[in-house]
């Protein structure tokens, strides 16, 4: 993936920010007809062009019918992000709603990606069931809120966002116009040798 190539070629570590898409969305989901209604959205063209842009990054992509409200996914990655010290959560979570069309409002659904990562069952429903994590995600929502973001996904550096799913080349450029330099690639031996 191309933010994984990033933190790669510049040295940079990605932090994952939560951002308020539908919260309104009930506990049981909402159809994506519902959703859209009234926007005049060829839905089959949407889920088409979708699956071409995650193919073009070497993901899956399902048939979704319905959306879900985020919100508990959220507060369940700042937990999993907190205990593994790694972003492994969120490609689970990208998995469970854009391939699996799981609901991720749903405890149970969320403690299963917990397990499934290796981490304890207990201690994900724990943080999910008292809110431990509720400040941290309003916090980001705050944060989102003041930098006007609008949509995900945003690239953010030192307060200025990229918009959109962008590619390598595009997010690259945004990072070098904060001075931000790639690596340099080690030096390859150019020298002639004799037998």
């Amino acid at each position: 993936m191309r933010v994984s190539r990033l933190e790669t070629d510049f040295n940079i570590k990605l932090q994952y920010r939560h951002f308020p898409l539908h919260p309104e969305t009930p506990a049981e989901g909402l159809s994506l007809e519902a959703l859209f209604a009234g926007r005049n959205i060829d839905l089959e063209s949407v889920q088409l062009e979708m699956q071409q842009r995650m193919a073009h990054e070497g993901l899956p992509y399902g048939a979704r019918t319905m959306t879900y409200n985020s919100r508990r996914a959220q507060e369940l990655a700042k937990w999993a992000e907190q205990e593994r010290g790694d972003h492994a959560i969120h490609n689970a979570l990208y998995q469970a709603y854009f391939v699996d069309n799981v609901n991720l409002a749903e405890i149970n659904s969320l403690v299963g990606l917990a397990t499934r990562l290796g981490l304890s069952a207990v201690d994900a429903r724990d943080a999910l069931t008292t809110g431990r994590f509720r400040d941290a995600v309003d916090a980001d929502w705050d944060r989102s809120r003041a930098l006007g973001i609008t949509s995900v996904p945003t690239f953010v550096t030192k307060n200025r966002g990229l918009v959109g799913a962008r590619s390598y080349e595009e997010l690259a450029a945004f990072l070098e116009s904060f001075g931000v330099t790639p690596r340099t690639p080690p030096a390859s031996s150019t020298g002639s040798s004799q037998t």
